[in-house]
């Protein structure tokens, strides 16, 4: 049998007969095509209201069976039999006469059904697949409910009817007449936690299964997957082959982050410093300080000072855990790892950038696109346990060539969101930072500046009126506080900082003529810091051999690394991108926890 493709009229949906509210709102030509045409609809009821109909009246004396008389027309067979119960009545009465029992009448007249007030159901429904809503409007004698029930906030609806156009002067254009309810997914309204409306995205978290219904969540959840689509349209187009790299590791690929290590439960990390809180109260200070300056409005303020609030919450919670007991941690090395499953120490990885330089090394360029993991119980709005990770390895390639693919690709999900989510930037633009819509044109537009890192430490160290927390001096990592100043202050748009202290950089990363630096990369932007690090790696066995012994690492688990450079070396670099802080970029956001749908941070995995 020959395959046919399947036809549903109006809807991008090739296996389900419903159309997607994204094609009757947002079509340029949608709206017109499908007016007139039945549809079958489904979505979450929003909001609700009834609306009385005046009772049908119709002349006392015409039992005539004359359907097309003018008293009938338009009436449905249950309204013309509702609007003869007074009438039938009547006749119970002049059959019983004064002298029948009055129980007797009684019971006659229980016989007839007592008419339901006529009414008209007003939904606002969502599907998920756009920021507006339908209006389904659904008269009582085919609604699901009975009398005085209304279809409360977080009901599923499937209903099938004829799109309807409205005049000009309504807020909405089009709404649905419906003539069949299909599918009605009750809901328990006092425990459904989000039949309050603007329900702040703090609380939001406590309901990760639920907050998707949100158009809120659902617009972010958008511009995640176009930022998703974007980013292998562009290494696609640019001959990258996508290679899946493993998520358990037997190496240490940064040597600085906290890692988690089997057994499970066991982490570099123990505890949540007192010191780690306080950093990142400071850190949330400085954001709320930032929206107050700022023309964002004031509910991504207000959401900032929640937060704030939050964390020095758990301050005190730490100050008081640790006047109560004494802390103690496990130590790996203590661990006996015969029993283990794969009889060695092994990691959820922190970076495929390894993995992936064995296959550039064989194949070319190449990308992969995946969760990374840090058991870094640091509470900061920048970072949680499990983060998605673009990284990028690219053969016969150097420093500059990989800073010039990071810009060119991180301007092109710039503008690939600008020109793919109209809708949903206009309404993150209008509750979460009405500015965003311009920083991205603007950082798609501009040209980047290119500095070192010590040309960015002389900048630093001449600012005349601002006292930097971190002393500024060689061989110090920059800070998030540094960089906003260069990105947010002093170049006002992105700014691409190179050439790092080798101790401050990983020992993979290629040492540079001055045995001093070493050549890294990272793009800073304005309002969230860093969203690329990059760098050439070092391609010089004797090299590399000698930087592995000066960070004190195991030959015996880098030898397969060793091996791409004993075996045909060649120059190569690469980068990774932080998807999630990618996210928070282009929505505006301020707290990565929301970018991500189910966020892992430390004592949150509940679902």
């Amino acid at each position: 049998m020959e395959f046919q493709e399947p036809k549903v009229i109006g809807s991008p949906l090739m296996y389900s007969n419903r159309v997607t509210l994204k094609t009757i709102l947002e079509s340029s030509d949608g709206e017109m095509v499908l007016v007139g045409e039945t549809v079958v609809v489904g979505g979450w009821v929003k909001s609700s209201k009834e609306v009385k109909k005046q009772p049908v009246t119709l002349p006392p004396c015409a039992f005539d069976t004359d359907h097309a008389s003018p008293g009938r027309q338009g009436l449905t067979c249950l309204e013309i039999l509702e609007s003869r119960i007074p009438c039938f009545r009547t006749i119970i009465r002049i059959l019983c006469g004064p002298a029948s029992s009055p129980a007797v009448r009684e019971k006659l007249e229980s016989l007839v059904p007592k008419p339901t007030p006529p009414s008209t159901f007003f939904l606002q429904i969502n599907d998920g697949s756009c920021a507006s809503c339908l209006q389904i409007v659904i008269d009582s004698t085919i609604a699901p409910v009975s009398a005085g029930q209304i279809l409360p906030t977080g009901t599923c609806i499937l209903a099938q009817g004829v799109l309807e156009k409205l005049s000009a002067n309504e807020k909405q254009i089009i709404q649905l007449k419906a003539e069949k309810i299909l599918h009605v997914g009750t809901v328990e309204q006092d425990k459904y936690p989000l039949s309050r409306k603007r329900l702040p995205l703090d609380s939001l978290r406590e309901y990760p299964h639920i907050r998707p219904r949100t158009t809120m969540v659902s617009s972010i959840t958008q511009i995640r997957s176009t930022l998703d689509f974007a980013t292998h349209t562009f290494f696609q187009k640019y001959g990258f082959r996508h290679v899946q790299v493993p998520i358990i590791t037997a190496t240490d690929t940064e040597g600085f982050s906290e890692k988690f290590q089997e057994p499970v439960g066991v982490s570099d990390a123990d505890v949540v410093s007192l010191e780690t809180v306080k950093a990142a109260i400071k850190e949330k200070s400085g954001v709320v300080e930032q929206f107050k300056r700022s023309d964002s409005n004031r509910e991504s303020l207000i959401v900032a000072v929640q937060d704030l609030q939050k964390t020095n919450e758990l301050a005190r919670q730490i100050e008081a855990r640790e006047k109560s007991k004494p802390v103690t941690s496990v130590k790996p090395d203590s661990l006996n790892f015969n029993d283990d499953f794969f009889g060695r120490p092994s990691y959820l990885t922190v970076s495929g950038r390894f993995h992936l330089e064995s296959y550039a090394c064989g194949i070319g360029n190449v990308y992969s696109f995946g969760p990374r993991f840090q058991a870094d119980k640091t509470v900061s709005s920048r970072h949680v346990a499990e983060m998605w990770t673009v990284e990028v390895e690219m053969a016969f390639s150097q420093l500059g060539d990989a800073m010039k693919c990071a810009e060119d690709y991180f301007k092109f999900l710039c503008k690939w969101i600008l020109d793919n989510c109209p809708e949903e930037m206009k309404f993150v633009s209008k509750r979460i930072d009405k500015t965003i819509t311009h920083r991205l044109e603007y950082m798609t537009t501009s040209s980047y500046d290119k500095i070192s890192y010590r040309e960015a430490v002389e900048i630093l160290r001449k600012v005349p009126d601002k006292a930097f927390e971190t002393q500024l001096q060689w061989d110090v990592p920059l800070t998030a506080e540094h960089l906003s100043y260069l990105a947010d202050d002093h170049y006002k748009r992105p700014v691409i900082i190179y050439d790092y202290p080798k101790a401050v950089k990983p020992f993979y990363v290629r040492l540079n003529e001055d045995g001093q630096t070493v050549a890294a990369f990272e793009l800073v932007v304005p309002k969230i810091g860093t969203v690329i690090t990059g760098n050439q790696n070092e391609e010089r066995f004797n090299v590399l051999n000698t930087r592995i012994t000066e960070f004190d690492l195991s030959r015996d688990q880098y030898e397969w690394y060793l091996d791409l450079r004993r075996h045909g070396t060649v120059k190569h670099s690469g980068f990774s991108l932080r998807f999630d802080l990618m996210v928070l970029l282009t929505t505006g956001l301020i707290d990565v926890r929301d970018a991500i749908p189910f966020p892992r941070s430390h004592g949150k995995a509940n679902s």
